[in-house]
């Protein structure tokens, strides 16, 4: 019996979204979301400006009511659009760190750290003891005395994490939380929360517009797009499998190339150069390709279907060029082996090398295996 009670326990969910939909007048910010994560996973929300990230992080905190839906954690139900439950944010053993760290200007960094404690009733000893586990760990004890407006950014940073995970909650939610950083601090602080939510094991909710982030940090991807969920699961599976053309060129470094074509005879052609057999295409008169741009190079190769192209740009990426150039209006990205250079707008040929890695129909869906 205990083994099948621990059993169901592990199968409940941590979070649960079930048609979760939030409205602003005539407009869906959020439409219509169906997530769920086990206990401990990392899951984030990715997307453009705009998607409804940030207002389904805000409705998972208890800060905005859903219009319709459901967000359970852990089996409860916290909040309901039409079943009229709104559980007070307090209650609901999450901590948020929001984008712009809002720390206390007149509070110390203890202070800061201190006061969470104490309104969720901690007595004294026990936020005492705490706050000295919380600094230690974040590396930040020197800082204990200070006011925000003494330290830099990045330990104002350190101090809201610290804040957050001090009373211990069950689900930790970040907003954005490394968009005000510079680049070297942002890659230490992932590191840094990587590390935090292994320690601490909650489940994690974290927002950000930043693919590199959401590939490397998650153990769940939900990409947002109008407010809806275009695809959710395992970053590699995202990457490996993007089932709509905004996925594929929205995650990947660099992006996907997707290149048009028509069905003519047996192939589908680009430019009168037939790329691949038109079966891919299951029936339809035109389609979208989608390349890696490993599987893109410059100049000819045996056998190898080319275009011609106008070379834009190159940067040096682990000892390959990764080159870019435009076929009219259309961007494509290839990668050559060392040191690639050329003057902006020189023609140069491009070569596809293999297959393509995935067919999509006008709409952008997926239509191959």
């Amino acid at each position: 019996m205990e083994n099948g009670m621990n059993m169901h326990k592990t199968m409940t969910p941590a979070i649960d979204l079930r048609h979760l939909t939030k409205r602003f007048g005539g407009h869906a910010a959020v439409d219509d979301v169906d997530i769920s994560v086990p206990p401990g996973s990392f899951l984030v929300l990715v997307g453009p400006s705009g998607c409804g990230k940030s207002t389904l992080l805000r409705m998972l905190a208890g800060l905005e009511p859903p219009t319709e839906g459901e967000i359970a954690f852990g089996g409860k139900v916290v909040s309901s659009g039409k079943g009229g439950i709104v559980t007070n944010a307090a209650a609901r053993d999450t901590g948020l760190v929001f984008q712009s760290y809002a720390l206390w200007p007149h509070k110390t960094v203890e202070g800061n750290i201190d006061w969470p404690l104490k309104v969720a009733g901690w007595p004294k000893e026990k936020r005492a003891k705490r706050i000295d586990e919380v600094l230690k760990f974040l590396d930040i004890e020197r800082l204990r005395q200070r006011y925000p407006a003494e330290i830099s950014g990045g330990q104002q940073q350190r101090v809201a994490i610290a804040r957050t995970i001090g009373p211990r909650p069950g689900i930790l939610l970040l907003d954005e939380p490394l968009s005000n950083l510079d680049a070297k601090l942002r890659v230490d602080m992932r590191s840094e929360l990587m590390r935090i939510h292994r320690a601490t094991r909650a489940t994690s909710v974290y927002v950000t517009h930043d693919q590199v982030e959401a590939m490397t940090m998650a153990t769940h991807v939900a990409v947002l797009k109008d407010g809806r969920v275009e695809q959710f699961g395992p970053p590699d599976e995202l990457l490996l499998r993007p089932q709509t053309t905004f996925v594929a060129t929205f995650l990947g470094t660099p992006a996907g190339n997707l290149i048009p074509v028509t069905r003519q005879g047996a192939a589908l052609t680009f430019q009168g150069v037939a790329l691949a057999d038109a079966a891919l295409a299951a029936g339809q008169e035109g389609a979208q390709l989608l390349y890696r741009a490993q599987d893109i190079t410059v100049g000819a190769r045996e056998g190898r279907p080319r275009v011609t192209a106008r070379y834009a740009e190159s940067a040096p990426i682990a000892g390959q060029s990764m080159v870019t150039c435009l076929i009219g209006e259309l961007r494509v990205t290839a990668m050559v082996d060392g040191f690639f250079r050329a003057e902006p707008g020189a023609e140069v040929e491009l070569s596809f090398l293999h297959e393509p890695d995935a067919v999509f129909d006008a709409e952008g869906k997926r239509i191959s295996q």
